[in-house]
This record gives structure tokens, C-alpha cells and sequence, in this order.
């Protein structure tokens, strides 16, 4: 029903309000709505924020958006995890209605007297509801004066109208004819959910032996905790592994996805389970228990979480063949059905049956329960599940329901590169964060269309991880385009998105195709040990270690990288260079500007036409939001200091061994490092 002020289309909206919008704590995002009434009289709005205690939060005023479209908004901020609610209320705004009608009456001559003690009276209302230490005494005044007869009009109507007189007002307005949206559903989750830099290794690869002519010994879990330091050491968050568990011998795998192994062949991972266990047990090369304990607490100690890959799916030596062969498919031969994508085949694994018997599902579905539980009793709180679309929705819906209700901090990652549908449903039922199309949007065409999507309705729910590469995927982009397309594609991902991510090898720019055409790695990880020597890339200067951790520095220093929703893009002349500045208020103004060239083989030129509305909060000067002034730009790459306005000129080589092929520049530096003030790079 709609109220006497009508109050329509609250957004965020998350399928009609029946699933929850999301927010991490500290995280700035808009409420709106339409409101209007009729007639003329003045209306005002504001958000009702409740916490999980049911307390209301800070009294948040909208304002029209802009003038005319009656569209409402105001940024609100909760403050603390666990399920809130907003709406928004609208109210007739007598005070405000009156001031109108008296800034026209009283000049002209019109029921001067009756008109001041009108407002007298709408005052002397409105004082009641301010607290004495909050201005009481200021509309009181106000008040008095409205009534002094020894004065003219126009100067009793001045004193109502006073900047203090309407700065208490807009505090403690006096409201009337409230009317309310119905309470929307908000779940504030821990910061990494929208916030983090992920890094993954395959632990058997650290500290492998690989030896022409001789077995290949597999590193461990205690080799692999010593790359942890340097993983450390470039700013990552998060250092997430593949499966640890045991390898099937059946159909394994050999080199390259070969369907025959020879009898050293390590296998791919994701083929889980062997006489060795299943899901709730390690690989025996890679350690006991007391390893993997070691690895969490050592990324701990570094001020890191372990994210684990969560592969629902059987090798045919995996337990639960024998023990519960109701949980696979059957062929009309009798043979489980293997996994395909046509025209991939991974005869090396069985998928899980979800639709041919309820009681089955059940069991697989109180298995997974208990097999999450066990890794997180080992310190794992985040989860990358493969594949999840290949599994029910009701399913993962259940599983983290079930997961999040005991352990909200438990966080779960969809790795979906599927149709949008099922991507956006998943990330609505409760995934925290979603893998991207953003390996295939590498145009400014594709990238602005792109974020637009994941910026707009559909980040109240559905949180992005840009992945810059996977043991999956090579794009044609990185093979071709050498180490500047590395270095641009990782200036992208680590700004555009609050959440992204590696796999190792990319630092040492590895972009060797199984074959022309094909997005997998040559001599792939899934199926080989790779050992890479870290020290001599280093040493050598063939690692973008430096850029990477200049990257993730910044990311942690600046509140505004770790925002999705604050994206803005600005106009370029250049379709080869894209511009866009992300900002923040909370816990105190940022706002940083981004300009890419996105050419990884060509020096390019663009003029970059600022949107200036988007500094409005950065604290720029009225002259320098005009663009009679210019101000001060810090890029963080170089420690420039350059002066800009609302156009400005820039130059950007590809990089590879000129500087990196994008400015990232703070609108007020700090403490500017040199360089000229008054030109770009040339």
C-alpha cells in the first residue's frame, strides 16, 4: 500500500526484497528512492538504518538527486557484521514549505503579519523536537524575532531564515505525514568478502625436483610454506591453493591433458581421491595435518588467509565410489558417466548425481557439510568452489546457509565462467564473491560496458574477483602482447576491482599457448610440476614483482581502491587509453584517478576530459571544480606531481622497459616525491 507520502522503487532492490542486498562493514553505498507528493508543499526523506541488535542507526537525510526526477538518495555506512535492514521514510516538510511561501508573500506585502506568526508557530513546533545541547536555543530565537513588531518584515523573515537556524533544522526537521517503505533486508559481511589481493600456488611445485631422466620429487606443504615470505612481500591477502587432496590412478592424466600417464606422472589435482582418501584427506607427498596446520599459521603469522579449492567431484579411486555409488550417474553400459565439456573429456573424473535420488542428494549434501567443517577446523575460512555451476542451486543455497548460520565469517568464492544468469544467481544465494568475464573484456568498449554491470544493481549483490590469469586461462591478450600486456592487464584488475587475483607465474610473464588458438598453458601446472626460480627472475629483472606490489601497496593504502561501487569513467579522445577515478569518505576522503593505455604495443596520446561532479566530495576549491584553477595530481607510480583541470593531456608508452603504461594519481598528495609540476611524461 502505498503511504501518504508516496516512497517507491527503494534501492538496492535484491529479487523484490526477498533475498538480502549486500554490504561489507565500513562499506559507503546509496539508498534511493522515488518520492513525491502532491500539490506543492515541500517533502524531505531519510534512511532508517537498523544493526543486528535491531537499534537504528544514524539519522541519514536524503536529497533529490537531481532537480525534477523526484529520485531520492543518501550513501550510508553500516558499521558492524550481521543482518540489518534499510528503508527509507518521506514526510511532509511544513517549515521548509513555509519558507518558500514567505520568501515570495513577504516581499510583496501579502498577509505579512499573518504569515510571520504562521512561522512563529511552525517554529516554536519545531523547538520542541531539538535537543537543548543541539541549537534549541537558536530556533527559539528565530521564533522571537518572527514576533518582534518593532522590526519590518523583510528583517523578522531574515532572522527564520539564518545558515544556523537551518542547519538545526536540517537536523531535527520538523516532519509530518511520515510514511515508510517496508524494511529491506541487508547481510554486512567481514571486509575481505569485498576486499582482497589473492595469490595462488600449487604447493607441490615449491621445492620440486624435476630432473631429466630421473622421478620428479614433489614439494610439500613445509617447502611451500617458505614462499610464503615473498608472497607476503608483494601484499597479498589471501594465497589460495588447488586441491591438496589424494590423486586418482585411474585414467590419470599425463603432461598437457595426455589421456595416457607414465608411471612418474604427478596427475591433475582436481581428480580427487585414491586409497589414500578422499576430500578429507592430504596428498601423502605434500605432508600430514601438522604441515597443513603449519602452512595456515605461518600465512597467518604474515597477515594472510589460506583460501582452499573446494572440487565437488571423484576420480573412480575416490571412497565414495564403492561406498556410495548411488551418488554418480549411470550409463545405459552401467559405467559412472565421466565429466565433459565437449569437446573436452576429463576421463579422470566422476561428476556427483543430484537428480536421480532425493536421498542421495541428502547424503552428499551432509557429506559436504562435514568435509567444509573439517578444513575449517584446520584455519581455512575461505572456500574457491570449483565449477559450482554444474551443481543445483538449491544445493550451495543449503550448504552456505548451513556454513554461514554457524560461521559467518566463512567466506566462498564461485569460479562460474558460465551464463550471466547463473552467475548472478549464485552471487543471490549466497557466494561472497564471483569469478568475471574480465579476462575477455580487454577493449574500452568492453570494459566500460562491462563495469558498468558489476557497479551498478549488481553490486548490492554479486562481488567481483579479477583475476588477471588461472591454471586455466591464458588469453590471447597476455601470449601476444609480452610483458606490457602483463603489466597493464595487472594496473586494471588491482584498481578496477576491490577483490583480484594471480596464479603464479604471472609475475615472470608466462604466456606460452598449449598451441595457437588454445587458451591453456603449455607443459600446464594441472598436470605437471612446475618449479620456478623465483631468486634468479629477481635477480634479473624479468619479474613485475616490483609493479605488483607497488599495486597491492596501494590498494591498502587507499581506502578508494577498496570501494566497487565508487567507479566513475571519464571521456578520453583515445580509444586506446581509458580513464577512471574510484572514491571514498569513509573513514576520510580519497579519491584516486586512473589513466591505462590499453595498447601493449604503441605509445598513445589522449586528452582526458574530467567529469568534474565526481570530485565534489574531494575536497577540490569552487575555482578548481570550475576549471579556473588546476590542482594538484600525485601519480603514485612515479612520484610525479603533475597540475591538472578539467582537460589534460597525457602521453603513455606500453611499458616493458619504459615506465608502466598508466597513471595512478591521488588528487591532493601528501607528500609529493618530485618530479615536474606543470607537464606530463613525455
Amino acid at each position: 500500500m502505498i503511504g501518504r507520502i508516496p516512497v517507491l522503487d527503494v534501492q538496492p532492490l535484491v529479487e523484490c526484497g526477498n533475498r538480502p542486498a549486500k554490504a561489507v562493514a565500513g562499506e559507503t553505498f546509496q539508498v534511493s528512492a522515488t518520492v513525491f507528493r502532491e500539490g506543492h508543499g515541500e517533502i524531505g526523506a531519510n534512511v532508517v538504518l537498523r544493526g543486528p541488535s535491531g537499534r537504528a542507526g544514524p539519522w541519514t537525510p536524503m536529497r533529490e538527486l537531481a532537480p525534477g526526477t523526484d529520485r531520492w538518495g543518501a550513501e550510508v555506512t553500516p558499521d558492524a557484521e550481521g543482518r540489518w535492514t534499510y528503508a527509507v521514510e518521506a514526510w511532509s516538510d511544513p517549515v521548509r514549505t513555509w519558507r518558500e511561501h514567505a520568501k515570495i508573500k513577504i516581499p510583496a506585502g501579502i498577509d505579512t503579519e499573518l504569515t510571520l506568526e504562521e512561522g512563529a508557530l511552525l517554529h516554536e513546533r519545531a523547538a520542541e523536537r531539538v535537543p537543548k545541547h543541539e541549537g534549541r536555543a537558536v530556533v527559539l530565537q528565530a521564533v522571537d524575532a518572527l514576533r518582534d513588531a518593532g522590526r519590518g518584515g523583510a528583517a523578522r523573515l531574515a532572522a527564520a531564515l539564518t545558515p544556523e537556524v537551518g542547519a538545526v533544522l536540517d537536523r531535527h526537521p520538523l516532519r509530518e505525514l511520515v510514511s515508510s517503505s517496508r524494511p529491506l533486508m541487508l547481510q554486512v559481511e567481514r571486509a575481505r568478502a569485498l576486499f582482497g589481493s589473492w595469490y595462488e600456488l600449487f604447493p607441490r611445485s615449491e621445492g620440486a625436483v624435476v630432473r631429466a631422466g630421473k622421478p620428479p620429487v614433489s614439494g610439500t606443504l613445509r617447502t611451500a610454506a617458505e614462499r610464503l615470505d615473498a608472497v607476503a612481500a608483494m601484499g597479498f591477502d589471501v594465497v589460495y591453493l588447488p586441491p591438496v587432496h589424494p590423486i586418482g590412478d585411474a585414467f590419470r592424466k599425463g603432461p598437457d591433458n595426455a589421456l595416457s600417464a607414465a608411471a612418474h606422472d604427478v596427475g591433475s589435482p582436481w581428480a580427487i581421491g585414491s586409497a589414500a582418501g578422499g576430500h578429507d584427506a592430504l596428498h601423502p607427498d605434500l605432508g600430514t595435518f601438522a604441515d597443513f596446520d603449519h602452512f595456515v599459521a605461518r600465512a597467518r603469522d604474515l597477515r594472510m588467509e589460506v583460501a582452499l579449492d573446494f572440487a565437488l567431484q571423484c576420480s573412480p579411486d575416490h571412497p565414495w565410489v564403492k561406498e556410495h555409488p548411488e551418488w554418480f550417474r549411470k550409463r545405459a553400459d552401467g559405467a559412472i558417466a565421466y565429466a565433459e565439456n565437449p569437446p573436452k573429456k576429463y576421463q579422470d573424473i566422476y561428476p556427483l548425481d543430484f537428480d536421480s535420488d532425493p536421498a542421495a542428494c541428502q547424503g552428499i549434501t551432509e557429506e559436504t557439510l562435514r568435509v567444509l567443517r573439517l578444513w575449517m577446523d584446520h584455519g581455512v575460512r575461505i572456500f574457491r568452489v570449483d565449477n559450482p555451476h554444474t551443481k543445483p542451486v538449491a544445493f550451495w543455497e543449503r550448504v552456505i546457509s548451513e556454513i554461514n548460520r554457524t560461521d559467518p565469517d566463512v567466506l566462498f568464492l564461485a569460479e562460474a565462467f558460465t551464463r550471466p544468469a547463473m552467475m548472478h544467481t549464485l552471487a543471490r544465494i549466497g557466494f561472497q564473491q564471483s569469478y568475471t568475464y574480465f579476462t575477455w573484456r580487454n577493449s574500452k568498449r568492453e570494459l566500460t560496458e562491462y563495469l558498468g554491470e558489476l557497479t551498478g544493481e549488481a553490486a548490492a549483490y554479486m562481488r567481483p574477483n579479477f583475476f588477471v590469469n588461472t591454471p586455466d586461462i591464458l588469453h590471447a591478450y597476455l601470449q601476444e602482447g609480452g610483458r606490457p600486456a602483463f603489466e597493464i592487464r595487472a594496473v586494471l584488475a588491482a584498481t578496477l576491482s576491490p577483490s583480484w587475483g594471480m596464479y603464479a607465474g604471472y609475475e615472470l610473464c608466462e604466456s606460452t599457448p598449449l598451441h595457437p588458438g588454445s587458451e591453456e598453458y603449455l607443459s600446464s601446472e594441472k598436470y605437471e610440476l612446475r618449479p620456478r626460480d623465483w631468486a634468479a627472475a629477481d635477480r634479473e629483472g624479468r619479474s613485475l614483482t616490483p609493479l605488483i606490489t607497488t599495486l597491492n601497496r596501494l590498494r591498502r593504502r587507499h581506502p578508494a581502491l577498496r570501494q566497487l561501487r565508487h567507479l566513475r569513467f571519464h571521456p578520453t579522445d583515445n580509444d586506446n587509453v581509458l580513464a577512471y577515478s574510484k572514491h571514498c569518505a569513509q573513514p576520510h576522503a580519497d579519491t584516486v584517478l586512473v589513466v591505462v593505455n590499453l595498447d601493449p604495443y604503441h605509445t598513445h596520446e589522449a586528452t582526458v576530459s574530467l567529469d568534474m561532479t565526481q570530485f565534489e566530495a574531494s575536497g577540490l576549491s569552487a575555482a578548481q571544480m570550475s576549471g579556473a584553477e588546476s590542482f594538484p595530481v600525485c601519480d603514485q607510480l612515479t612520484g610525479e606531481t603533475y597540475h591538472w583541470g578539467r582537460d589534460n593531456y597525457v602521453r603513455l608508452a606500453p611499458g616493458g622497459d619504459s615506465p608502466a603504461p598508466a597513471h595512478i594519481c591521488t588528487l591532493r598528495p601528501s607528500s609529493p616525491t618530485g618530479g615536474s609540476p606543470t607537464h606530463d611524461r613525455q
